[in-house]
């Protein structure tokens, strides 16, 4: 288990408890310590801070796009490319069930590993993964299918060759494509919902974040580097820009909270999971009855309200 740096009572209270199994030492005194920790994990996660929250958003264990895809959906069929330039793998989508429910299913994807999230680019997509999100959005609404998004990038990768191909144009087509479609959608925040990278998958009838996730215009680092000149202060920075889900909720800008386990998503991905599948399973029931017309107009009046308080 990778602690983070505010978990570093609870790491070693676990360290205490297992050396004294690895001793052959009193099992008791071993359960009690792991009672210690637990309660510990409770209290430190009750009262995290924005940056805190931001460190949980990013913890590499957290389940990415393959475990929700693997725990969520059945008979994923993945589709590649955007018939024009190629196929960006940060991000990845395809045909899938939902409880038995044809769905088409759209998410960044980071990678696990050096090797993977080389691949993934670490979930920062070019022009090519928008512009392949928009086809498989289009074949969704011709078949039907409701999409289902996953948002979990740093933001849009901002290379020279990314603005060469058009990136703010593919961000802008895709969003676009979101508000249009007539079939539901429900959008995931899992773990980082940057900038418009995220919203080009996050506009969405309903809006989901998971309780540990943020969402935001820009990073903390990169926010505070513009108003400070420097990322040390990308903990305020985080505190002001209110990305976490209960601030979002509260501001209207998302639907709904779906709560983690104790001490976060990586430390019980199929609780995770389980509580994630009640929640869309929820809000697909209520949007499925809905027509095409009125799926845009709840769509356009949700985002039209944005920033009326």
């Amino acid at each position: 288990m990778h602690y983070l740096s505010f978990e570093k009572p609870v790491e070693a209270l676990v360290a205490s408890a297992n050396a004294l199994r690895e001793g052959g030492n009193d099992e008791a005194e071993a359960a009690m310590l792991d009672e210690r920790a637990r309660r510990q994990l409770v209290d430190i996660y009750a009262r995290l801070t924005p940056w805190q929250r931001t460190q949980v958003a990013r913890h590499p264990a957290r389940p990415h796009f393959d475990h929700l895809v693997q725990g969520l959906f059945d008979d994923f069929m993945p589709l590649g490319g955007d018939r024009r330039f190629g196929d960006d793998r940060a991000i990845m989508g395809g045909f899938a069930r939902f409880e038995g429910r044809r769905v088409m299913v759209i998410g960044h994807a980071k990678g696990e590993d050096t090797a993977s999230r080389l691949t993934h680019n670490f979930g920062m997509a070019r022009p090519e993964g928008y512009r392949k999100a928009i086809r498989l959005m289009d074949l969704a609404d011709r078949f039907g299918l409701p999409v289902i998004t996953l948002v979990d990038t740093p933001g849009a990768f901002p290379g020279v060759d990314a603005e060469a191909r058009g990136q703010a144009e593919a961000i802008a087509r895709c969003t676009e494509r979101c508000l249009s479609l007539g079939v539901p959608l429900v959008a995931v925040i899992v773990g980082e919902g940057g900038s418009g990278g995220a919203v080009a998958l996050s506009s969405a009838n309903r809006v989901l974040m998971l309780e540990h996730a943020i969402y935001s215009v820009i990073s903390p680092e990169g926010c505070a580097s513009i108003l400070w000149r420097g990322s040390d202060r990308a903990p305020d920075a985080a505190e002001a820009m209110k990305i976490t889900a209960a601030d979002l909720l509260r501001l209207g800008v998302i639907h709904r909270i779906v709560y983690e386990p104790v001490g976060g998503a990586h430390r019980d991905h199929d609780e995770a999971i389980r509580r994630l599948l009640l929640a869309l399973r929820s809000e697909l029931d209520g949007l499925v009855c809905q027509t095409p017309d009125d799926l845009r107009a709840e769509r356009s009046a949700f985002f039209d309200q944005l920033g009326n308080l």
